[in-house]
């Protein structure tokens, strides 16, 4: 995904976000940047496309009207309470639209172009709210090797075959996916789809794919059910939400990803730091701890420290240590 159709994905969310009403296409067209200087059917097209992107990652597009009395256009907005999820936290739950971008972007064109939208939709008669910006601010950066090539099946609608690691025992087996979209649950992205193996519908975390993502189909096999909502799915099949804290020492320099989840964090000596990170799982925990070996050490809780013990057994039970 090129920066300025994240940028132009960006803005468009931001648009529909703030605004108190329904936006029509035309409002749409002047406020956001990239749609303006299309032709008719290039921006009904580049439209089209976009909406069926932010569906993609679970962004809640309505479509309605604002007075429907009147014969009003009809128009689009993102509902607050349905984009965002309880008790979001800087890591990630649930700044969708960032996702868009598989690769966090952060310079002064981005923030310009929203402040312009945002006042084009004032001008347009637009009742804004702005509050709901806040929810845009947590930068999420997405490193996964196969989130680029699962993002691509899921919007050419195209299944997938993959080597996946389950959270118990870490073995790897091969998958068989239709996936309907991406969601980050948790500080974790995930694709949600029917699992062809199970014939269910199943969500797996992209960091537990292995190697190479394969496509066993072509574009457009399979179709999205229309009731799919990401969200109700990831919180059904997805890991508990964080209920305890575990307090880990990191060495300096390892560890990035838990210190951003980190809800305090103090130096100590020896080039050491102490964090507390929430968790909903112990075994889940310590399978991201595992592959940090000596760079981390569990303080406690006892149930993680454990769920790492028994983790390295096994390793040297097997013969992998």
């Amino acid at each position: 995904m090129t920066a300025r159709k994240a940028e132009r994905l960006m803005n468009l969310t931001i648009c529909l976000l703030v605004a108190r009403t329904f936006v029509t296409k035309d409002k749409i067209r002047l406020a956001v940047e990239g749609y303006r200087d299309l032709s008719d059917d290039a921006f009904n097209r580049m439209f089209d496309r976009d909406k069926e992107e932010l569906r993609v990652i679970g962004v809640p597009l309505e479509l309605g009207y604002t007075d429907k009395a009147f014969d009003d256009e009809p128009g689009y907005r993102i509902r607050r309470d349905r984009f965002e999820l309880p008790e979001i936290s800087l890591e990630a739950d649930e700044s969708a639209v960032l996702g868009l971008a598989a690769r966090v972007w952060q310079h002064a064109r981005l923030a310009a172009d929203t402040s312009q939208a945002i006042r084009k939709l004032k001008a347009g008669g637009v009742d804004v709210d702005e509050s709901p910006l806040a929810v845009l601010e947590p930068a999420l950066a997405t490193d996964e090797p196969a989130f680029e090539p699962v993002f691509d099946a899921v919007t050419a609608q195209r299944p997938i075959a993959f080597s996946y690691r389950t959270s118990g025992s870490g073995e790897s087996a091969e998958r068989h996916l239709e996936p309907w979209g991406i969601v980050s649950w948790h500080g974790h992205w995930y694709v949600v789809g029917h699992d062809r193996d199970r014939d269910a519908a199943r969500m797996f975390r992209v960091s537990r794919i292995d190697g190479e993502v394969k496509p066993i189909g072509d574009p457009g096999s399979y179709v999205v059910p229309d009731d799919v909502d990401l969200r109700e799915l990831a919180a059904s099949l997805g890991p508990p939400h964080p209920h305890s804290t575990a307090v880990l020492h990191l060495r300096q320099g390892s560890g990035g990803g838990l210190r951003r989840q980190a809800v305090t964090s103090r130096s100590l000596d020896d080039g050491w730091t102490e964090i507390e990170v929430p968790y909903g799982s112990g075994s889940a925990l310590a399978e991201e701890l595992l592959p940090l070996g000596p760079e981390v050490v569990v303080v406690g809780p006892d149930e993680v420290r454990q769920a790492v013990v028994r983790r390295l057994q096994a390793l040297v039970g097997s013969g992998s240590a």
